[in-house]
């Protein structure tokens, strides 16, 4: 049995390997399992799209279990936007840089705890026999006042955690696994999946 995510990021199975790389299954992602379908995302939560797109892959693929996120950035000072439309905020094909750059831009003049945000991270999951499961984390921070770091991708270079002095692209990638908003839902993922479902065959 495989675990197949339904994602084409890489930025995310990086991360999600490192994470589940130790549940004793292939993890690989839907393209390297040989489906690539249109899923409209048409839900109004991050729960909701991630469990319209696990559906859709499951579809294809029924002898696996199938997983699949939705995650984004929600600024409070901008009523929760771009919230699910993180991935979509500005165009498909914008780059986070200017993405980044006009998040910024309409904090100007906002500090400290008027700048709040947080990550949210939504998993889905099918099995083989037909029952679903889903999670929810988050990581709370704020909008730094320009992009900062290496790591990580997207919104990462934005996002400060005041607790580390940092953004999340500052973070080493197996360090901030352990803080992330993916970091977190995955561990509550697996651990769903190893104790109720008796898969780990470890």
């Amino acid at each position: 049995m495989r675990l197949v995510f339904a994602t084409g990021n890489q930025g995310k199975m990086r991360e999600i390997r490192e994470i589940m790389e130790d549940s004793g299954y292939e993890i690989i992602s839907m393209k390297e399992a040989g489906v690539d379908p249109e899923i409209e995302e048409n839900g109004k939560t991050f729960e909701e799209n991630a469990m319209i797109k696990a559906r859709e892959v499951a579809k294809l693929l029924p002898g696996d279990i199938v997983l699949a996120d939705d995650s984004g950035l929600e600024v409070d000072a901008l009523g929760g936007e771009p919230g699910i439309y993180s991935a979509r905020y500005l165009g498909h094909d914008t780059p986070y840089s200017i993405k980044n750059a006009d998040i910024i831009r309409r904090l100007e003049g906002k500090t400290g705890s008027e700048r709040s945000a947080r990550f949210v991270c939504a998993i889905a999951a099918v099995l083989p026999d037909g029952r679903e499961k889903c999670v929810r984390a988050t990581i709370e921070g704020q909008i730094d006042f320009e992009e900062k770091g290496e790591h990580g991708f997207g919104f990462d270079p934005i996002f400060y955690v005041p607790e580390l002095g940092c953004t999340t692209a500052e973070i080493p990638e197996e360090e901030k696994n352990k803080i992330s908003h993916r970091g977190k839902a995955l561990r509550l993922m697996r651990k769903e999946l190893l104790e109720n479902e008796g898969i780990d065959r470890k």
